[in-house]
């Protein structure tokens, strides 16, 4: 499983209505931490567009807190960026 399968996966768990994610590496190919470190692939940079009835009643910081707790793992194994685009 690549690391945009593996965020799909993990995010499902946010039961999303609407999950989109994008990888947006290949725009960031010529910074330093672009590898993201050893045994990585370059897909470090990420769009996340996300939907979810959990996300209800919550602010939208909230609402990215759930999402970064739920790629935690992610970026233990050199996930750099993820931008969050909260969809209601």
């Amino acid at each position: 499983m690549n690391r945009q399968q593996r965020i799909e996966h993990s995010l499902k768990s946010l039961g999303p209505t609407h999950l989109e994610v994008i990888n947006d590496s290949e725009k960031h190919k010529n910074h330093a931490d672009h590898l993201g470190g050893a045994g990585h692939t370059g897909e470090t940079h990420y769009k996340v567009k996300i939907s979810s009835p959990l996300f209800k009643g919550l602010s939208r910081i909230d609402c990215h807190r759930k999402v970064n707790e739920a790629l935690a793992d992610e970026f233990k194994l050199g996930l750099h960026a993820l931008e969050i685009k909260i969809m209601t």
